[in-house]
């Protein structure tokens, strides 16, 4: 014969959370371990968090992890005091067993497990009993640190650097430019890759500037036509019978892409002094590359006035 399982409110078995289920999972951390593949060991209750006290407080390798216990459904103030515990114990593991994890809180702890150095578990209690048997716990962990979500972390936190030093580049860049060239003047620091004018071209151009992690880009990109991408190709074929000319006026020679398989076209030049990784040499790269925006851009006009 197999039994159903059946549930229990969870104040019928633990009526008062701090002195009936902080103290039974102190006495029974094995269950916790259990779920949750740790070792916690040394299970101190009520320790003090300057002026709070931490449901739980364990050991696991050497590493502190605080426990706070929710038997109710997930709120943000509970939330609050998980981060709070775990930085006044400089803890590296947060444990926060609830009765029904809320979806954004969820949401919140797979959040932390990407952007924080700590491990944050939000862990489902419930009580069962099969038949007619004595009630019993059941833990299930409904989210918590992975390998992956550290190195979605860590792709995130590469992104708002890369973010923060383009913009810091552009800035910097822009406001060199507008002292050389009127190309640029109405252009404002982003956080892309790229940065680009239309000033006085045909429509569909663009004289742009690019950025990588050890290098910088002048070019003329070519995006007149949106369907076929027939026209831009035939825009660039004109200035490619040109190419002697219009190398000679530049100063030096252009790489060429007709971006065989894809709509637009683009005449470039890569200034390979720095990029935005290259902090130091900045100046030197952007005084470089502005004066060699001002020379394509020379080289180019008398030959894009005829499209």
């Amino acid at each position: 014969m197999i039994e159903k399982i059946s549930r229990i409110p969870l104040r019928q078995v633990w009526k008062h959370e701090a002195l009936d289920f902080t103290q039974w999972l102190e006495e029974n951390i094995d269950v916790l371990n259990d779920t949750l593949e740790l070792d916690l060991v040394n299970v101190e209750r009520e320790q003090s968090a300057g002026s709070f006290n931490v449901d739980l407080v364990a050991e696991e390798n050497e590493r502190i992890a605080i426990i706070e216990n929710q038997l109710e459904r997930s709120d943000h103030d509970h939330l609050g005091k998980v981060i709070t515990y775990l930085t006044m114990m400089d803890a590296k593991i947060a444990i926060w067993i609830v009765a029904e994890p809320r979806a954004e809180h969820v949401k919140a702890i797979a959040w932390l497990n990407e952007s924080s150095s700590a491990s944050f578990y939000l862990v489902k209690v419930e009580a069962i009993k099969i038949g007619d048997s004595s009630p019993a716990p059941l833990l299930t962990l409904i989210t918590g640190p992975s390998e992956e979500a550290m190195q979605v972390g860590k792709a995130k936190k590469e992104l708002a650097e890369r973010n923060i030093a383009r913009k810091k580049y552009w800035t910097s860049l822009l406001d060199l430019s507008k002292r050389k060239t009127r190309l640029h003047r109405n252009i404002s620091p982003g956080i892309y890759n790229w940065i680009g004018s239309s000033f006085d071209l045909p429509s569909g151009l663009s004289l742009n500037y690019a950025i990588r992690k050890h290098d910088a880009q002048v070019g003329l990109y070519i995006d007149q036509d949106k369907e076929t991408g027939e026209g831009n190709l035939r825009i660039f074929n004109m200035l490619l019978n040109n190419k002697a000319e219009i190398e000679k006026e530049f100063g030096g020679p252009l790489e060429w892409e007709g971006l065989e398989g894809r709509r637009a076209c683009r005449i470039k030049k890569t200034i390979p002094i720095a990029g935005w990784m290259d902090e130091e040499k900045w100046p030197e790269s952007q005084e470089a590359i502005v004066d060699a925006m001002i020379s394509l851009e020379k080289s180019l006009r008398p030959h894009l006035k005829k499209i």
